[in-house]
């Protein structure tokens, strides 16, 4: 998470990810016994890929640069076939842009359906005007942070994400999403409580996040979703008793889901179980957090006593937050899965937004309960909580059609 000088407390995380490959399977002219024990419906004697069913495969995003070997930080499910990149960026203590900004992007193998995470981006503004050149001397126009007044969500989406990132994108409808505020305002409070301890003051949090609904020059159509949280806080001059104010903007969740026009049921059905499988690796965040926490609680001591410390005792502090992690790291390879059979995503604020996609049902088999999308009522797996069938069609059934009983139905639980 990232952490401006003068605010104490802005958090820049990753954050952290889309059709489907065709294949025709051999007509199957008898009923046989299957792997849910049920004679197989012979009226369909044919099924495709993208069309009856769709397998869905988990890829992880690893961070390669905060720890002494790659560690994931994050995974999701993709259809099967779809492409996909990712990185996780460190931007250390001492640099004008502290923090860890993730991103990540698929795409189909034809290229009509794509899903994309941007990194975190973070404004920083102020009313005093021998700290606005400081702050346009020292942040420049970096890619992740910059000196700018604050914006609320629809504002910035507006005026920022569809120009900059979206290619002037036509927003055809924009909503509001208040549980996601309610998130939001849950996870200040709690930040409140960390700013305390420096004796920060006279602090205003603002929050906002919409959906929308685009639409693209050449057809395609697409869903974006974002949060911004701002902090504005009152800064003392003790000289004449007066106060400036201090804003720092976040912008979180960036996300954007593109698909062909006419196509908004199926894409729907994607990205809603893209979305509600992303899980973040609960140890990977743990150490992060202890990190940037150290490094905040640093940059506090030097503040109060006006002491100008290196960088590099800050690393250190920071490093030994890192050390701690990377020895429950290296033993919690099968903890790790059980972080991904978890029936909820920990991100209270990621789970705000799934919900207003589409709901989400919990699915079990031998190795735990998942939270899928409810747009398909029926999924299978192979039992190694890497690979998912999901499928609508009642008569299918991937151990009659590819002859593999290593493919279980999975059963909903509440």
């Amino acid at each position: 998470m990232s952490k401006l000088f003068l605010s104490f407390l802005v958090f820049s995380i990753l954050p952290i990810f889309s059709g489907c490959e065709a294949q025709t399977n051999p007509s199957q002219k008898l009923p046989v016994k299957t792997a849910t024990g049920q004679a197989a419906v012979s009226q369909k004697k044919t099924y495709s890929e993208g069309n009856d069913y769709l397998i869905f495969e988990r890829v992880r995003l690893l961070d390669k640069q905060g720890f002494s070997t790659p560690q994931e930080a994050s995974s999701l499910l993709l259809p099967k076939g779809w492409k996909n990149d990712g990185d996780i960026i460190w931007n250390g203590p001492g640099s004008s842009c502290d923090g860890i900004f993730g991103w990540l992007k698929a795409a189909s193998p034809d290229g009509k359906y794509s899903f994309q995470r941007f990194p975190n981006v973070v404004y920083v503004w102020t009313t005093d005007p021998q700290q606005q050149q400081f702050y346009q001397n020292n942040l420049g126009n970096s890619s992740n942070c910059s000196y700018r007044q604050p914006m609320d969500a629809e504002a910035y989406l507006r005026n920022v994400f569809v120009r900059d990132e979206l290619g002037n994108a036509e927003i055809v409808k924009v909503e509001p999403n208040q549980s996601v505020v309610q998130q939001m305002q849950q996870n200040n409070a709690a930040e409140m409580q960390e700013m305390k301890q420096y004796g920060a003051g006279h602090t205003q949090f603002y929050q906002s996040a919409v959906n929308a609904t685009l639409r693209w020059p050449n057809g395609d159509e697409g869903f974006a979703l974002l949060g911004v949280n701002i902090v504005e806080i009152g800064v003392p001059n003790t000289y004449n008793g007066t106060y400036s104010k201090m804003y720092t903007t976040e912008v979180t969740k960036r996300t954007i889901f593109k698909y062909p026009s006419g196509k908004k049921d199926e894409a729907q059905n994607l990205f809603s179980m893209i979305m509600s499988s992303i899980r973040t690796n609960p140890f990977w965040q743990t150490a992060t957090n202890n990190y940037w926490k150290s490094v905040r609680a640093r940059k506090d001591v030097i503040h109060r006593e006006k002491i100008r410390q290196i960088d590099e005792q800050t690393r250190q502090i920071g490093n030994r937050a890192i050390q701690k992690g990377n020895e429950r790291l290296k033993t919690m390879d099968l903890e790790m899965r059980s972080w991904e059979q978890q029936q909820s995503s920990q991100d209270r604020m990621h789970t705000s937004f799934i919900k207003t996609i589409r709901e989400v049902e919990n699915f079990r088999d031998e190795t735990g309960t998942y939270e899928m999308s409810s747009s398909y009522s029926n999924a299978w797996s192979r039992s190694d909580g890497n690979t998912f069938i999901m499928s609508n069609n009642p008569n299918f059934d991937p151990g009659f059609v590819f002859k593999d009983q290593n493919w279980k139905a999975m059963k909903k639980v509440e």
